[in-house]
């Protein structure tokens, strides 16, 4: 791959303590996970994002750390995690992992010194005042969950700040100790062998909270010195960052008023994930429209990470009060569904009915947009959720390997399990496992490893432009291509139910011989472009022209 291997990969997101369990205790590890790499490499994934793999107390899912050395002993060794490393190289997969550093577990080391005396070496790595701060309920991360984000603590006699739970308190970006000890961090991870980090909150990470000033102005200067950091002690490491911010501030997260690529590599792009569910809500095609039309010219390097589904809720705050109403209507009509007031906690299969042709037409649609896709464990095989559990632990049950029991996932007591298997329905590891879906040619899983396939042939999509194609078209029909050096493709989707036609030879001149590469159904050659047909939440991506 070359230096930005990032932008022809296709990242695949999973919890290491619900993928699989190799000794039999309940909870996923990391040998279970090495003994599944062929799978993953079959699949067609080349990076592997790990969720938090650090020691915590587990008060949210790891996202408390308590060391930022070592690995969750729950999941094995530094030894078993270099293991990782080799095989999942020697496959071709590079491996990433959660950097949490906008906060630590208040049981870290740190904050227990910190907290125990004014004297302490950590006393500044943390954010206090000496009174109860005027925005102490203000901007609260899990509305519900949280009363505030300013907590007092009796042993220090001081208030210290938390953007997320009062057990995680905030590291203070302002202080330089914090700064470099963030990067010492990177170093140790990037040293053992790990391509970059999925960064996790980062715009909490570069505000310099102040008591009382619940607009906190944002250091993009550390991010600057994290991106150089990183490179310097591995050229071709990746920083791949959540930011679900204003779209007129998403540039300034890649690179400096200059214009140059000298920050994060990557973002998850929120904004074409909402207006995506919205357009398969509503079965339009104008969402998407909407949001190639908004997307902020990135520097060179710059990257999308797109996704449906992630290890959260699908978060709509950046929707209309209208459009989210439209969307909850649709995907998430019981307040069980519902997370935060802003979010769906559900899997894409039961969003959409378990309906194979709509699962299809929507990871058609994100695997063909402009950027890097990211998939989530379970969605290849159309896993369901558990509305049972809490929060975004709804979306976060064991991986469904097989009809053995608890899914192959462990061999443990099904009362041991970090999470229960679904069993029973329709998403029952019964009726959905990745065994009987290898064995099935027409299954998910077979039309997942089909679609990987041409998408690793089309090379435009991951590092070419994407532009709408304004042809006249029924509603529900989207026209969209991509152009690089080594070619164009062109793909229609069918968002409605209804079969439609569209007229594309406008675009003829540009097509040396255009074909199929990829379609829900077989269709009559595009020929001219000038009757291409599309059936219900049918697709195609059609070769224009190749070039190299």
């Amino acid at each position: 791959m070359s230096d930005r291997w990032y932008s022809q990969a296709v990242v695949y997101c999973l919890d290491i303590d619900s993928f699989a369990d190799s000794d039999g205790d309940g909870c996923g590890d990391i040998r279970g996970l090495i003994g599944r790499l062929d799978y993953l490499a079959r699949l067609g994934v080349t990076c592997l994002w790990l969720n938090p793999i650090h020691p915590s107390p587990g008060k949210d899912d790891g996202y408390d750390v308590s060391d930022f050395y070592n690995v969750d002993p729950r999941f094995g060794t530094l030894g078993d995690f270099a293991e990782l490393l080799h095989q999942a190289a020697n496959r071709g997969i590079k491996v990433i992992i959660d950097l949490v550093v906008n906060h630590t577990s208040d049981q870290h080391p740190w904050f227990q010194s910190a907290r125990s005396s004014p004297d302490s070496p950590y006393r500044d790595w943390y954010v206090w005042s000496e009174t109860a701060p005027s925005d102490r309920n203000q901007g609260m991360v899990f509305p519900g969950e949280q009363d505030e984000t300013w907590t007092y603590d009796r042993t220090a006699k001081l208030w210290y700040y938390h953007r997320f739970y009062k057990f995680q308190p905030d590291l203070n970006i302002k202080n330089p100790e914090v700064r470099a000890e963030i990067k010492k961090i990177c170093a140790f991870w990037l040293q053992l062998g790990v391509s970059g980090f999925r960064m996790d909150a980062v715009p909490f990470i570069i505000e310099r909270t102040e008591p009382g000033d619940p607009t906190a102005p944002m250091d993009f200067g550390f991010l600057s010195e994290l991106r150089q950091h990183v490179q310097w002690r591995r050229g071709d490491a990746v920083l791949l960052a959540e930011a679900n911010v204003e779209p007129e501030m998403l540039p300034g997260y890649f690179g400096d008023d200059g214009g140059s690529g000298n920050r994060i590599h990557m973002l998850f792009d929120f904004m074409l994930n909402a207006k995506l569910v919205l357009a398969l809500a509503r079965q339009d095609t104008e969402p998407i429209i909407d949001a190639l039309r908004d997307t902020p010219k990135l520097p060179d390097g710059g990257q999308w990470a797109t996704f449906l589904r992630n290890h959260d809720e699908i978060d709509l705050s950046r929707l209309t009060a209208e459009q989210r109403k439209d969307v909850f209507e649709k995907f998430g009509p019981e307040e069980r569904m519902q997370l935060y007031g802003r979010g769906i906690r559900r899997r894409l299969a039961p969003m959409l009915g378990n309906d194979r042709k709509r699962l299809e037409l929507a990871y058609s649609l994100q695997f063909s947009l402009r950027g890097t896709p990211v998939l989530r464990y379970g969605e290849e095989i159309g896993m369901g959720d558990d509305l049972s559990l809490d929060g975004r632990n709804a979306i976060r049950t064991p991986m469904q390997w097989s009809q053995l029991p608890n899914g192959g996932f462990s061999s443990a007591d099904p009362k041991d399990l970090v999470r229960p298997v679904i069993s029973g329905g329709e998403f029952g590891f019964e009726q959905v496992n990745a065994t009987r879906q290898r064995h099935d040619s027409s299954s998910l899983l077979s039309w997942f490893e089909r679609m990987i396939r041409t998408l690793k042939e089309s090379p435009e999509i991951g590092s070419g432009s994407c532009t709408h194609v304004d042809v006249p078209a029924p509603r529900g029909i989207l026209v969209h291509r991509a152009d690089a050096a080594t070619g164009a493709m062109l793909f229609v989707h069918n968002l409605s139910a209804k079969a439609g036609e569209v007229d594309l030879s406008s675009l003829a001149e540009d097509a040396e011989f255009p074909n199929d590469v990829l379609a829900d159904q077989d269709y009559p050659d595009p020929d001219k472009l000038d009757s291409i047909k599309v059936g219900g939440y049918g697709y195609r991506w059609i070769r224009m022209r190749r070039t190299a």
